[in-house]
Protein backbone atom coordinates (compact mmCIF):
# COMPACT_ATOMS: atom_id res chain seq x y z
CA UNK A 1 0.00 0.00 0.00
CA UNK A 2 1.47 3.43 -0.64
CA UNK A 3 1.73 6.15 1.52
CA UNK A 4 -1.53 7.96 -0.10
CA UNK A 5 -3.57 4.76 0.12
CA UNK A 6 -1.92 4.70 3.92
CA UNK A 7 -3.25 8.20 4.93
CA UNK A 8 -6.57 7.72 3.03
CA UNK A 9 -7.41 4.61 4.83
CA UNK A 10 -6.40 6.28 8.47
CA UNK A 11 -8.47 9.23 8.35
CA UNK A 12 -10.96 7.04 5.75
CA UNK A 13 -14.02 7.52 8.36
CA UNK A 14 -13.72 11.52 8.08
CA UNK A 15 -12.65 11.59 4.81
CA UNK A 16 -15.55 10.00 4.05
CA UNK A 17 -17.87 12.78 5.79
CA UNK A 18 -16.47 15.59 3.37
CA UNK A 19 -18.37 16.50 0.72
CA UNK A 20 -16.22 18.49 -1.63
CA UNK A 21 -13.86 16.26 -3.22
CA UNK A 22 -11.45 18.64 -3.93
CA UNK A 23 -11.46 19.80 -0.23
CA UNK A 24 -10.90 15.92 0.39
CA UNK A 25 -8.39 15.58 -2.11
CA UNK A 26 -6.44 18.57 -0.71
CA UNK A 27 -6.40 17.05 3.12
CA UNK A 28 -4.89 13.85 1.66
CA UNK A 29 -2.62 15.66 -0.68
CA UNK A 30 -1.29 17.88 2.53
CA UNK A 31 -0.76 15.27 4.52
CA UNK A 32 1.79 13.36 1.84
CA UNK A 33 3.53 16.41 1.46
CA UNK A 34 4.11 17.05 4.81
CA UNK A 35 4.98 13.31 5.14
CA UNK A 36 7.32 13.56 2.29
CA UNK A 37 8.82 16.59 3.71
CA UNK A 38 9.23 15.33 7.16
CA UNK A 39 11.03 11.88 5.70
CA UNK A 40 7.97 9.86 7.02
CA UNK A 41 7.56 6.80 5.20
CA UNK A 42 4.45 5.04 6.29
CA UNK A 43 1.78 6.34 8.50
CA UNK A 44 3.14 3.23 10.89
CA UNK A 45 5.71 5.57 11.56
CA UNK A 46 3.38 8.74 12.09
CA UNK A 47 1.10 7.00 14.37
CA UNK A 48 4.44 6.13 16.61
CA UNK A 49 5.20 9.91 16.94
CA UNK A 50 3.88 11.10 20.13
CA UNK A 51 1.89 14.13 19.22
CA UNK A 52 4.04 16.56 21.39
CA UNK A 53 7.19 16.84 22.77
CA UNK A 54 5.88 19.36 25.73
CA UNK A 55 4.69 16.97 28.26
CA UNK A 56 4.77 13.12 28.45
CA UNK A 57 2.21 12.26 26.05
CA UNK A 58 1.73 9.07 28.08
CA UNK A 59 1.75 6.60 24.91
CA UNK A 60 -1.08 8.78 23.02
CA UNK A 61 0.34 9.21 19.40
CA UNK A 62 -0.35 11.69 16.68
CA UNK A 63 -2.37 10.03 14.81
CA UNK A 64 -4.62 9.02 17.84
CA UNK A 65 -4.80 12.88 19.12
CA UNK A 66 -5.29 13.78 15.62
CA UNK A 67 -8.41 11.89 14.98
CA UNK A 68 -9.76 12.78 18.45
CA UNK A 69 -9.61 16.74 17.95
CA UNK A 70 -10.91 15.96 14.57
CA UNK A 71 -14.21 14.23 16.57
CA UNK A 72 -14.14 16.10 19.63
CA UNK A 73 -14.81 19.43 17.45
CA UNK A 74 -17.49 17.42 15.93
CA UNK A 75 -18.85 16.41 18.44
CA UNK A 76 -18.82 20.06 20.77
CA UNK A 77 -20.54 21.41 16.64
CA UNK A 78 -23.38 18.96 17.21
CA UNK A 79 -24.24 19.69 20.43
CA UNK A 80 -24.60 23.17 19.62
CA UNK A 81 -26.95 22.37 16.76
CA UNK A 82 -28.77 20.14 18.49
CA UNK A 83 -29.27 21.93 21.90
CA UNK A 84 -29.47 25.94 20.78
CA UNK A 85 -32.83 26.98 20.03
CA UNK A 86 -31.49 29.77 17.67
CA UNK A 87 -28.01 28.82 16.28
CA UNK A 88 -26.44 32.04 16.49
CA UNK A 89 -23.38 31.53 13.41
CA UNK A 90 -23.36 28.38 10.85
CA UNK A 91 -20.42 25.70 11.51
CA UNK A 92 -19.13 24.29 7.97
CA UNK A 93 -19.03 20.80 8.34
CA UNK A 94 -16.35 20.08 5.17
CA UNK A 95 -14.00 22.57 6.75
CA UNK A 96 -14.31 21.99 10.38
CA UNK A 97 -13.14 18.33 9.52
CA UNK A 98 -10.62 19.40 7.09
CA UNK A 99 -9.42 21.55 9.82
CA UNK A 100 -9.26 19.01 12.73
CA UNK A 101 -7.23 16.54 10.29
CA UNK A 102 -4.48 19.13 9.42
CA UNK A 103 -4.70 21.44 12.93
CA UNK A 104 -1.29 19.81 13.44
CA UNK A 105 -0.15 18.49 9.87
CA UNK A 106 2.69 20.64 10.60
CA UNK A 107 3.97 17.93 13.09
CA UNK A 108 5.33 15.97 10.23
CA UNK A 109 8.13 19.01 9.80
CA UNK A 110 8.35 19.74 13.13
CA UNK A 111 9.36 16.10 14.98
CA UNK A 112 11.56 13.48 13.60
CA UNK A 113 13.50 11.12 15.52
CA UNK A 114 17.17 11.46 16.28
CA UNK A 115 19.82 8.36 15.60
CA UNK A 116 18.99 6.71 18.79
CA UNK A 117 15.02 6.33 17.35
CA UNK A 118 13.71 9.00 19.96
CA UNK A 119 11.77 11.56 18.91
CA UNK A 120 13.21 15.53 19.01
CA UNK A 121 12.21 19.09 17.49
CA UNK A 122 13.65 19.13 14.02
CA UNK A 123 15.39 22.25 12.33
CA UNK A 124 12.86 22.96 10.77
CA UNK A 125 10.47 22.84 13.94
CA UNK A 126 13.09 25.37 16.01
CA UNK A 127 12.54 27.54 12.91
CA UNK A 128 8.65 27.39 12.83
CA UNK A 129 6.16 26.10 14.92
CA UNK A 130 3.35 23.66 13.56
CA UNK A 131 0.86 26.12 12.67
CA UNK A 132 2.82 28.22 10.64
CA UNK A 133 4.24 25.38 8.88
CA UNK A 134 0.96 23.15 8.41
CA UNK A 135 -0.38 26.72 6.89
CA UNK A 136 1.95 26.52 4.29
CA UNK A 137 1.93 22.74 3.45
CA UNK A 138 -1.98 23.25 3.23
CA UNK A 139 -2.15 26.92 1.32
CA UNK A 140 0.80 24.64 -1.31
CA UNK A 141 -1.90 22.46 -1.49
CA UNK A 142 -4.42 24.74 -2.52
CA UNK A 143 -7.04 24.07 0.87
CA UNK A 144 -8.93 27.17 0.91
CA UNK A 145 -7.97 29.92 2.83
CA UNK A 146 -11.10 29.89 5.39
CA UNK A 147 -9.37 25.84 6.30
CA UNK A 148 -5.29 27.52 6.37
CA UNK A 149 -6.96 29.98 9.10
CA UNK A 150 -7.84 27.09 11.41
CA UNK A 151 -4.58 25.64 10.94
CA UNK A 152 -2.39 28.60 11.76
CA UNK A 153 -5.08 30.01 14.12
CA UNK A 154 -5.55 26.95 16.36
CA UNK A 155 -3.11 27.10 19.05
CA UNK A 156 -1.07 30.46 20.83
CA UNK A 157 -0.91 31.84 17.17
CA UNK A 158 -4.23 32.62 17.23
CA UNK A 159 -4.46 33.94 20.16
CA UNK A 160 -5.98 37.79 20.09
CA UNK A 161 -6.86 37.06 16.55
CA UNK A 162 -10.46 37.40 14.95
CA UNK A 163 -11.45 33.34 14.39
CA UNK A 164 -13.73 31.17 12.60
CA UNK A 165 -15.97 29.51 15.13
CA UNK A 166 -14.10 26.27 13.05
CA UNK A 167 -11.41 27.36 14.91
CA UNK A 168 -12.89 27.66 17.97
CA UNK A 169 -13.84 24.47 18.18
CA UNK A 170 -10.61 22.96 17.25
CA UNK A 171 -8.87 24.63 19.80
CA UNK A 172 -10.94 23.53 22.05
CA UNK A 173 -11.50 20.07 21.05
CA UNK A 174 -7.12 20.44 20.90
CA UNK A 175 -6.44 21.89 24.31
CA UNK A 176 -8.97 19.66 26.02
CA UNK A 177 -6.97 16.71 24.88
CA UNK A 178 -3.78 18.55 26.03
CA UNK A 179 -4.44 19.98 29.21
CA UNK A 180 -5.22 17.11 30.94
CA UNK A 181 -2.00 15.46 30.55
CA UNK A 182 -0.33 18.63 31.47
CA UNK A 183 -1.76 18.72 34.75
CA UNK A 184 -1.17 15.16 35.59
CA UNK A 185 2.62 15.98 34.58
CA UNK A 186 2.30 18.74 37.68
CA UNK A 187 0.02 16.80 39.49
CA UNK A 188 -1.96 19.19 39.90
CA UNK A 189 -4.91 17.02 37.87
CA UNK A 190 -7.94 15.86 40.34
CA UNK A 191 -9.40 13.01 39.57
CA UNK A 192 -12.43 11.55 41.85
CA UNK A 193 -11.46 7.72 42.51
CA UNK A 194 -14.88 7.13 44.63
CA UNK A 195 -17.56 4.64 43.11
Amino acid sequence: MNLREQIEETFGRWLEQIRSESLKNQVVDTWELGCQRGNWESMRDVAAMPFSLLIDCRGIGFIEHTLCVTEGAAALAAAQEKNYRNMPYAVNRDHLVAGGLLHDVGKLLEIEKDESGAYRKSLSGKRLRHPISGAILAAECGVPESVVHIIACHAKEGEGRPKQVETVLIHQADFATFDPLTLIGKKMLIQDNTE
